[in-house]
């Protein structure tokens, strides 16, 4: 062999291995960006991957879910706006009582009103929902069910029970915003 051979041996090897290499990093870069967004996202990343058909688009629309909201500027709420919008809750649960479909779409409303006051963009349901899974995805499944429920009230084709179970699954929702697992008792139960 002389030596230009013994070059283009050695060159082909380290270009296989360099090769190798770089899939490998790539690999693992891809196994943590996946570990990454399921941590994150929860039960949120199996519902993408179903919906959208593929691991590889389901993490690219997470990703860019991620990367929207990072740019927010999303606040706590004050002691009293918390007091403001507990006692804003207490006064659904109670007109439920009296007329469960209005209970609904105000429970609704209050949810939009708390998202706004958190300092959530006002866009329409789906791009809500998208923004809420990427900060509170165990409960981003309640909202869903809450306003699938609320549009079949809205069509006048959902019985008591139906709108109670909306309730309940705003107030899953509404509890998360908070951030106060406690604000909430179990007086939907009660009055729903």
């Amino acid at each position: 062999m002389d030596n230009t051979t013994t070059i283009w041996i050695i060159v082909a090897v380290c270009a296989v291995a360099l090769g190798l290499i770089v899939a490998l990093v790539a690999q693992r870069r891809a196994r943590l960006r996946h570990a990454q967004l399921e941590q994150q996202f929860g039960p949120e990343y199996d519902r993408a991957v179903s919906e959208l058909g593929s691991r590889a688009r389901a993490e690219h629309e997470l990703a860019a879910r991620a990367r929207r909201v990072e740019h927010f500027h999303l606040t706590e709420l004050s002691a009293s706006e918390r007091a403001r919008f507990a006692a804003a809750w207490s006064r659904v649960q109670a007109q439920f009582v009296d007329d469960p479909a209005v209970a609904v779409r105000n429970a609704n409303l209050l949810i939009n009103d708390v998202m706004r006051a958190r300092g959530y963009p006002n866009e329409d349901f789906e791009q809500r929902v998208a923004d809420l899974s990427a900060l509170h995805p165990t409960v981003v499944q309640h909202y869903r069910a809450a306003h699938a429920l609320s549009q079949s009230s809205s069509d006048g084709q959902i019985n008591t029970e139906d709108l109670r179970q909306a309730v309940v699954h705003y107030r899953f929702l509404f509890a998360d915003l908070l951030a106060e697992p406690n604000v909430m008792s179990g007086a939907v139960h009660a009055h729903a």
